[in-house]
């Protein structure tokens, strides 16, 4: 991110787009596969590589999350109707994906227009921020790897708070 910020031109709007730049930016969000790379930060980046403003480098990423994420979530409602129908029930869970897309909605709406006038690199440090916050927590104890999790699920979050701290135990 900060290399894009810096090498960058940021001179083409989202009008200049061309399918060598879909294809080149499409492909970096392969590397989001690796654990901790951000899927919107790396597709963002390469945007801003190809001389993409900001604005349009963030559009497409979003743009091009859609597919992916409309995939996933038709899926697991798919693969959890049972589980759905008879647990929360489905008029809850229509109802929690609409809040879902309208506070998606407002917050990318909000990330536009900060890009428009900010950098990226402020995400930098966010990013290395709860990284140092999450490695104190893994390194104290107060969270751990879930590891029986990891094992039975790769779509589960690969922490949880200790069962003792969550408790409010020392």
């Amino acid at each position: 991110m900060w290399i894009a910020e810096r090498v960058g031109k940021r001179d083409r709007p989202e009008s200049s787009l061309n399918l060598k730049d879909a294809v080149i930016i499409g492909l970096v969000q392969c590397v989001a596969l690796i654990p901790g790379v951000s899927r919107s930060g790396a597709t963002i980046s390469a945007g801003m590589l190809r001389d993409l403003d900001r604005v349009a480098a963030t559009r497409l990423a979003f743009f091009l999350a859609i597919p992916a994420l409309v995939a996933a979530g038709a899926y697991e409602a798919i693969k959890e109707a049972s589980v759905i129908s008879t647990g929360v029930g489905c008029l809850p869970t229509v109802l929690a994906t609409g809040v879902s897309f309208v506070v998606g909605y407002a917050s990318i709406a909000w990330l536009l227009r900060f890009v428009a006038k900010h950098s990226i690199t402020v995400f930098i440090w966010y990013r290395v921020a709860l990284a140092a916050v999450i490695a104190v927590l893994l390194g104290t104890g107060d969270a751990e790897p879930d590891v029986d999790t990891i094992e039975h699920s790769a779509n589960a979050s690969p922490c949880r708070l200790s069962a003792a701290k969550a408790d409010g135990e020392s």
